[in-house]
């Protein structure tokens, strides 16, 4: 019973012991043979000959030489074994006694056994010659540094001396630099990258597999290409054309470039990204160069830390032909916003920075800012600088905590009145108006209707609910909305206009100070009794006295500030500015909203371009626009949050804020060129 369990387990693994043994001898066989001429292989099997070995074997070896002398040049062809004497290395004579050992010589030979390992380098690094020499040639194409797995082996890197990389400590993605790809131009200024080594070691085959490189990871200028999309097609811009009106054409990025106090007091937001991209001197270049390439002739900037501005922005700004504005956000913050322009393109007619901290006012409690422009745009010669119209440029950076919405739109409702100041006519009318900035409010959300619809009603309406970045409605005690949202005191009326400057509908009213009116308390008129007043016992007929001490007037002091009487609308606020959105907030070929910022890996749209049209209709409470003499002409796409997911989020090696750039081409009329 023994022998017979015995015989059947013994022989399947005698059996399996022989297979390993011949697979063995003709693995490391073909791994010398591949690479060596046949008259020194031959020499080198003939001096084994001592050896005992397999008849199998050297059928096996004899078959292969009869095979591959075919295939030989005349010049090369196989001489006969066993006739041909030559000369073998050292090198050769221990490759062949290693090759022509049995697994059962090297367990039972421990000398041998200890140069086995370096041997099996030595013949691995000669394996499938032609397919590695294919796999090279194949690599040599290869744009750029690319991670290329083998089988078996571990992950090693093409390099391409001649192509300049950056790898920003991330392994395994790389990106081409092109110098037409404007965004590409990027990596070609990063500091502080690790060089590759131009030579790496050679890494061990465990397996005689076909080499061939595997797709490499695709690279960031890929995942983030951003198209330009050409709106001068569009009918209203067609009929100008047609027309032969000419446009003064120019172009306006918006871009929170993410200031560098703020990554690192909030380290925990950027756990994704590795260190070094988090680094300013590596952030920098890439924020410039994406500048210079875009070639925007207006800029603005949010969350610009002041020092960098002062000691490289502005300087830089300047060389690149740009005069630059900056306003730091009030109390200890340090950053704020910037407006520059080229200064060959417009020239600056007024500029109004706003601070919407007041003190005492617990809706305008927080220190952020916003600058408000107005810019002539410079014609060629032979045309007046009247010949177009002046742009009204804002900037601005909204408070960002969601629970706060009452004070977003106080802020919101400042600036649009400051803009109402500044790009006021004296007709009335309204210059061309692009709002830009970091609003910390989605679309559709209130704060958003309120700015492209012109109108909001807010009383009674949660606070969290004004910019829809989070639903707090699970909150039983949440902050409500009431009328009136700021006090008369701030100057501002409901039409998000100031009120020194607001037309009363009835020219001769106004409103005078509550001293002003009691010190016609006592005067004669009040404490006579009207001829016509219908006596009532203990209302009207009591006439009131002059207290002794109450100084008659010897004659009527003056309001020294008499101001129109406005009254105030119950929760509803209105501007009448006409601004709709750049972006329409959603990518119909992705079927997916835009993106522009990426806070914990969750995508948002809180980055706006609004700019001024012609109201056409209101249709379900959303108003419907046209271009009016400020016509839209292009943008650059923006991006999905599915996409940039795949480049691990903002900021990565390619993109370095949190943000991205908005960018828009816009045309105003030249008006005299028209008229002639």
């Amino acid at each position: 019973m023994i022998g017979t369990v015995l015989c059947y387990v013994l022989l399947p693994a005698a059996r399996l012991l022989q297979a390993l043994r011949d697979a063995f001898f003709t693995y490391r066989k073909n791994v010398l043979l591949a690479k060596s001429p046949s008259t020194q292989i031959e020499g080198v099997f003939a001096a084994a000959r001592g050896r005992s070995v397999p008849e199998e074997q050297e059928a096996l070896l004899q078959q292969w030489l009869e095979e591959g002398a075919g295939n030989l040049p005349a010049s090369e062809s196989v001489p006969t074994v066993r006739k041909v004497s030559v000369t073998l290395t050292s090198d050769w004579l221990e490759g062949s006694e290693l090759l022509m050992t049995s697994l059962s010589d090297l367990n039972m030979s421990p000398e041998l056994t200890q140069c086995a390992d370096q041997q099996h380098l030595e013949l691995n690094a000669l394996a499938s010659s032609e397919l590695q020499d294919h796999a090279v040639a194949e690599l040599a194409r290869l744009p750029s540094e690319e991670t290329v797995t083998v089988a078996g082996s571990a992950p090693w890197a093409a390099v391409v001396p001649q192509t300049d990389h950056q790898t920003a400590g991330c392994a395994g993605i790389s990106v081409e630099v092109l110098n037409d790809d404007p965004a590409v131009l990027a990596w070609s200024l990063a500091c502080d990258a690790e060089a590759v080594p131009p030579v790496l070691p050679a890494q061990p085959i465990q397996e005689a597999v076909p080499f061939y490189p595997v797709s490499s990871e695709v690279p960031y200028h890929e995942i983030l290409w951003r198209d330009w999309e050409d709106l001068s097609v569009q009918p209203c811009v067609l009929e100008q054309v047609s027309k032969n009106t000419p446009l003064f054409e120019f172009r306006v990025m918006s871009y929170n470039i993410l200031a560098q106090d703020l990554v690192e007091q909030g380290l925990d937001l950027y756990v994704h990204c590795h260190p070094d991209i988090l680094n300013w001197n590596y952030r920098l270049p890439n924020l410039l160069q994406e500048i210079q390439h875009w070639d925007p002739d207006v800029l603005c900037l949010q969350e610009v830390q002041e020092n960098h501005y002062w000691e490289q922005l502005e300087p830089t700004f300047k060389e690149m032909g740009f005069a630059c504005f900056y306003k730091r956000r009030t109390g200890t913050k340090t950053d704020g916003c910037a407006v520059c322009y080229k200064r060959s393109r417009f020239q600056l007619i007024s500029l109004s920075p706003i601070e919407y901290f007041r003190p005492g006012l617990d809706i305008l409690n927080r220190d952020n800012v916003g600058l408000v422009l107005l810019l002539q745009p410079v014609l060629p010669e032979g045309l007046g600088l009247n010949a177009v119209s002046p742009l009204c440029v804002a900037n601005t950076h909204v408070l960002f905590n969601p629970r706060r919405g009452d004070i977003k739109l106080a802020q919101v409702a400042l600036l649009l009145a400051e803009i109402d100041k500044i790009a006021r006519t004296t007709e009335g009318s309204y210059y061309p108006v692009i709002l830009c900035g970091d609003l910390n409010s989605v679309p559709d959300s209130p704060l958003y209707k309120f700015i492209r619809n012109g109108e909001l009603s807010y009383h009674g309406m949660p606070a969290w609910k004004v910019s829809g970045q989070e639903d707090f409605s699970q909150q039983l005690y949440s902050r409500k909305l009431l009328a009136p949202l700021w006090p008369s005191s701030l100057g501002v009326t409901d039409k998000c206009q100031y009120v020194t400057l607001c037309q009363p509908k009835k020219p001769g009213r106004r409103e005078y100070s509550r001293d002003f009116l009691l010190q016609f308390r006592f005067c004669d008129a009040a404490c006579e009794r009207p001829p016509q007043l219908v006596l009532l016992e203990g209302v009207t007929d009591a006439k009131p006295d002059r207290p002794a001490h109450w100084p008659k007037p010897a004659a009527m002091v003056k309001d020294p500030d008499p101001q129109p009487f406005v009254p105030r609308c119950s929760g509803v606020i209105q501007h009448g500015l006409n601004l709709t959105s750049v972006y329409s907030h959603f990518l119909p070929q992705r079927g997916r909203p835009e993106v522009t910022t990426m806070p914990m890996g969750l995508g948002a749209t809180v980055d706006y371009i609004f700019y001024s049209a012609e109201p056409v209709e209101n249709k379900a409470g959303r108003r419907l626009y046209k271009d009016g003499a400020l016509k839209l002409l292009g943008r650059l796409s923006l991006l999905s949050e599915d996409v940039l997911l795949m480049a691990n989020g903002l900021p990565n090696p390619f993109c370095s804020s949190d943000h991205l750039c908005l960018l828009a081409s816009f045309g105003l009329e030249i008006s005299s060129l028209r008229e002639s």
